[in-house]
Formats: structure tokens, C-alpha cells, sequence
């Protein structure tokens, strides 16, 4: 009886809904379809594993974020199982044309959004005006591509903190989503904007979003701007570096962990990591809801074929990188140490989740990073930390990890941000533009006073 459980088949993956919210989220996620896709469908020779389970592993890929529809005679293309919501209709339009131009993937018809006029970086905007007129026209869009679920695993919501669309219809339609789907789990990716502003009102947009999606969200993935354009300069030797080098960078991040891997607590190859296992593990307490990822190694595709590691120095470095709270391999301060008292504090987690990927994954020493200092006296011995695994290889790179924690790490940034967004409300600099779309100065006081709490949480861990 035990066995047919462990035995997955198409029809019991649990599968995904992406939603692409505003310009960014719609770029991250046509660059994270594909790269879902050449993933799947990777040469043979390349994964390094038997052509039976590679097999297995492309259908899972497949089944989890991707329909397929066969209609008369003709077996379409695999459809993202996502929606896809903006205000202005240019950016929605060139990713459908581009994925569809791949001739391997494409976005599902009428599960589109868009108006003529945006949001104009106003949170206010995007989640006073526009969140509520939109709000039955996207539900019913993310109903339809639910009802596609035999099993839905959950909702990935990827989106921008510093605009106006990404952040205020989305924070309003993961407000939404959240009353309609109760029970099911959200995660929302959110991309951190450059400290030097990239849009003078960002802190505003990035507080108020951060803290509504606090109350609805499952749990808050951070990608902060600056350590992915440090990856783009230092690790992968990218001279110019655009949006898509960014995208790309964050796509890495997020197969590396949302791609099939095996936890250890099981023996069969096809139980694989459930969306709602792992953030179950992550978040095991509602006022700590923020996580980032920390990914070895990272570099050129040139740089590849010339290189090789052995386990034993990439969980080292990694190890390193949760403690120091580094966001690459780069630069590593090694100064820091857990608890010797020498007077530099080291990141404190409250639950991590370790992917390894690629060749020789047996006999793999991982209990360092179930060191008891590492976590808050509260949490129980060798509960810190799931592993899950997965033998074939990713992304060229023979052997890859990735590190999902729920720790200090945003916290710096945050309280940067906040106290930013504080010096402007003090003097009530462009306040007047919020309030005009009907947002109260009561709702940017609440907003800080959330924020700050979240702070002063993960502080005394």
C-alpha cells in the first residue's frame, strides 16, 4: 500500500500557476518558461542520467508547468500554465510572440491582461484604481487555468517592488487570490530595486507592497537588484548588463530550486520536492515570511568546460556564503564564524533548503549545515535544514547547489528602505499623489509599522 503511494504518475505532480504581474514580472516570466523548457528538453548526452529517468524528469517538468491539450488531430505545443496581467499591452505581447516563436512552448489564448494606460509608479494607482477593475477578469482567468489542474500545487506571483502595476495590482490580486484559493499556498517573488533608485517614489511602493503582501502571501521570496547586477559584473563577466542578464540570473535562482529534486527523507527518484513541502518547511511561523537564495557556483557559459568542483568545497563555500550572509562566492568574508565570540554576528536562520544538483550526490556530508548555531534555540535539533536531490545535471554545471533560507539576510536592506521611506513621509513628499487614488496617510503608518515589526522579529533571532 505504502509503495503505490511513493509511485507519482502525470496525474498526481502537483502543478503550478505562474502569474506574471506588471513589466518585470512579465519578463521574468517568459524568460523563466523557457528556461523551464531548455531544461526539459536538454540533449541526452548533457544530463547525464538514464534515458528512463530523464524521461520521467521531462514529464514531470512538463506536467508541473505546462499543459498539453491535444485538439482534433493536431498535439499543441505545451501551454504555460500562467496568467499574465499589465497595464499597458506592449510587453505582454512581445513575450507571447517570442515564446511562441520558440515553436516549443507558448502562452495559453485569452489568459492575458492588459490595458492601454499604466499605473503610472503609483502603488495607489495600480491597487486602488486598477486592482479593483481588473480583479473579476483576472480571477476568472486564474480560475480557468486552475480548473486545468488535476492538482494544484500552489501559486508563484513574480513581480517588481518599485512600480506601480507589478506592485499595487499585484498586492491587490494576491489580496484576492488569497480570499478565493484559502488553501492554497502563495509565493510571491518580488524583485528589489537598486538602492541608487531606479524610480524616485520606490521605497514607497516597495513598503506598501511588502507589507500587504506580508498579511496574504505564504511567503515573500527577495531578489535584490544590486547582488544580481555584482553576479552579472564579477561572476559572469557580462560587460553591459540589461534587463535580460538580470532575468536571467533570477530565472537561475528559481529553477534551481522549483525544478524536480528528491528529498532525502524518501528512496524513489519520483518523489519529488512539492511546492507546498517545501515552503511548509521554510515558514513554519507566520511573522517569518522572507527568503532569498544563494546559488554555487555561478559563472560564463565559457568558463564551464574549464572548470570543476568537488562537493566537499562547493558546501564549504556555500556554508560560508549563509553565514557571512554573502550574496555570492565572491568576496566571501571568512572572518565570520558561528558564535566565537569575536564580535561579528553571524546570519541566523530560521529554516533553510538545500539543492543539490549533478554528478556523485551519494555519501554527500551536508550536516554542517544542521549546526544548531546556526538556528534559534527554538527550533528542534536536525529540523533546520531539508535536503533534496536531483542526479541530473543543471544548466551545463556538473554539480550545482542552491540554498533557499528564511533568514537576517533582507533585513539590512529592508531597514535600509524603510527608514528611506520614512524620511520622505516625515515631510509628506508626494503623499498627496497617493492620496489622490485613496490611499490615507493611516495606510502608510500601518504599512511602517508592519515592516518594522517584520524587523524586529527576525532580529532577535
Amino acid at each position: 500500500m505504502f509503495l503505490i503511494v511513493l509511485i507519482l504518475t502525470s496525474s498526481c505532480i502537483m502543478s503550478i500557476i505562474t502569474l506574471q504581474l506588471g513589466q518585470c514580472g512579465n519578463q521574468i516570466g517568459g524568460e523563466l518558461f523557457t528556461t523551464f523548457i531548455k531544461d526539459a528538453h536538454a540533449k541526452p548526452s548533457n544530463v547525464q542520467v538514464s534515458a528512463n529517468r530523464n524521461e520521467q524528469y521531462t514529464e514531470e517538468v512538463i506536467s508541473k508547468f505546462f499543459t498539453t491539450e491535444s485538439q482534433s488531430d493536431k498535439f499543441d505545443v505545451p501551454q504555460a500554465r500562467a496568467v499574465l496581467v499589465d497595464m499597458e499591452p506592449k510587453v505582454i505581447a512581445q513575450i507571447c510572440t517570442e515564446a511562441k516563436r520558440t515553436g516549443k512552448w507558448m502562452y495559453p489564448e485569452k489568459q492575458q491582461f492588459s490595458q492601454k494606460r499604466g499605473s503610472g509608479n503609483n502603488w495607489a494607482h495600480g491597487f486602488c484604481v486598477h486592482g479593483p477593475r481588473v480583479k473579476e477578469k483576472v480571477m476568472n482567468m486564474i480560475q480557468q487555468e486552475a480548473e486545468k489542474c488535476d492538482n494544484l500545487g500552489g501559486f508563484l506571483s513574480l513581480t517588481s517592488l518599485a512600480g506601480g502595476t507589478g506592485s499595487g495590482v499585484g498586492a491587490y490580486v494576491t489580496q484576492c487570490l488569497r480570499d478565493e484559493f484559502p488553501n492554497s499556498f502563495i509565493l510571491n517573488q518580488v524583485v528589489w530595486p537598486y538602492h541608487t533608485g531606479e524610480v524616485i517614489v520606490q521605497n514607497y511602493n516597495a513598503i506598501l507592497t511588502l507589507s500587504h503582501l506580508y498579511q496574504s502571501a505564504d511567503a515573500v521570496l527577495v531578489m535584490e537588484n544590486d547582488h544580481l547586477h555584482r553576479i552579472c559584473t564579477q561572476l559572469l563577466n557580462i560587460k553591459k548588463i540589461g534587463f535580460k542578464d538580470i532575468n536571467n540570473v533570477i530565472c537561475h535562482k528559481l529553477a534551481s530550486f522549483l525544478l524536480p529534486a528528491v528529498t532525502q527523507k524518501y528512496t524513489d527518484h519520483r518523489r519529488s520536492n512539492a511546492f507546498g513541502e517545501v515552503l511548509e518547511h521554510l515558514v513554519s511561523h507566520p511573522d517569518y515570511k522572507l527568503l532569498t537564495i544563494k546559488n554555487i557556483p555561478q559563472m560564463s557559459d565559457t568558463s564551464k568546460q574549464f572548470c570543476t568542483y568537488q562537493w566537499h568545497g562547493l558546501l564549504k563555500h556555500l556554508r560560508q556564503m549563509l553565514i557571512a550572509d554573502a550574496s555570492m562566492e565572491e568576496g566571501i568574508d571568512w572572518q565570520v564564524h558561528l558564535g566565537d565570540g569575536s564580535g561579528i554576528k553571524h546570519n541566523q536562520s530560521l529554516a533553510n533548503a538545500l539543492f543539490l544538483r549533478g554528478k556523485d550526490l551519494d555519501g554527500i556530508d551536508v550536516s554542517s549545515f544542521s549546526d544548531p548555531k546556526l538556528y534559534p534555540s527554538w527550533i528542534l535539533p536536525n529540523t533546520g535544514v531539508a535536503v533534496y536531490k536531483q542526479p541530473r545535471i543543471f544548466n551545463d554545471y556538473e554539480k550545482s547547489a542552491a540554498l533557499v533560507t528564511n533568514s537576517r539576510s533582507p533585513i539590512g536592506s529592508l531597514n535600509h528602505m524603510i527608514g528611506k521611506a520614512w524620511n520622505m513621509f516625515s515631510s509628506r513628499a508626494y503623499v498627496y499623489q497617493y492620496e489622490k487614488h485613496g490611499l490615507t496617510e493611516e495606510d502608510f503608518l500601518d504599512s511602517f509599522v508592519t515592516l518594522e515589526q517584520v524587523v524586529a522579529n527576525y532580529n532577535t533571532l
